[in-house]
């Protein structure tokens, strides 16, 4: 099953193990969660000890406290970045298992917040790297011995070279069908810069 919050692909397998391991909280304690980690990406650091608190009564294992984090902070970081309304996203959280008191506590709590964290994943996402100056891409062929068989497939080598205070130049290789997504979402990106300006 596909979900607008992930992009409009599957939910991980993590995420959904941790969304079992979030049902054990109270949807007060939820809510007290959710705001920890929105503080948390919006750059200021996690209280660990607040957060402790907040998981005493759930019976958490050792690693879950971490897990909860990690799986508010997907959820929350991901339906921000794939521009997702509350209502989805609360009818998503459901039909994955989360309680609907749950789910209300970190939908209210994300839609308050919404514009604050679109607005700190563009500054991260312009943030990351200068200006593009130059693609330069080209095509290898590429030889494999697997159990005595060579097969070959060919590999796109694409080259990115950016306007850093460094002039810096990065290379990766990318197989066909990788491409056509990363060509799809560079397009989708594109299309998105030309609407700001």
């Amino acid at each position: 099953m596909r979900f607008r919050f992930c992009g409009d692909l599957d939910c991980p397998d993590w995420v959904l193990a941790e969304i079992n391991i979030l049902a054990r909280l109270t949807s007060v304690k939820m809510k007290l969660l959710v705001m920890q980690v929105i503080k948390a990406i919006l750059g200021d650091e996690i209280d660990l000890k607040k957060v402790e608190k907040i998981t005493s009564d759930a019976k958490y294992e050792p690693g879950d406290v971490k897990a909860s984090i990690a799986g508010i902070r997907y959820i929350i970081s991901s339906a921000a970045k794939h521009d997702v309304d509350e209502e989805t996203l609360s009818s998503e959280l459901q039909q994955l298992g989360l309680p609907k008191e749950h789910t209300a506590a970190l939908c209210k709590t994300y839609d308050g917040k919404l514009p604050q964290l679109q607005e700190e994943f563009r500054k991260q996402s312009l943030r990351r790297s200068g200006r593009l100056e130059n693609v330069a891409w080209k095509i290898e062929e590429v030889k494999n011995d697997k159990s005595g068989e060579i097969e070959k497939h060919a590999v796109i080598n694409l080259q990115l070279k950016s306007s850093d205070a460094v002039l810096e130049k990065k290379s990766f290789r990318i197989g066909a069908d990788k491409l056509r997504i990363f060509l799809h979402e560079l397009k989708t990106a594109q299309g998105l810069m030309k609407e700001l300006n």
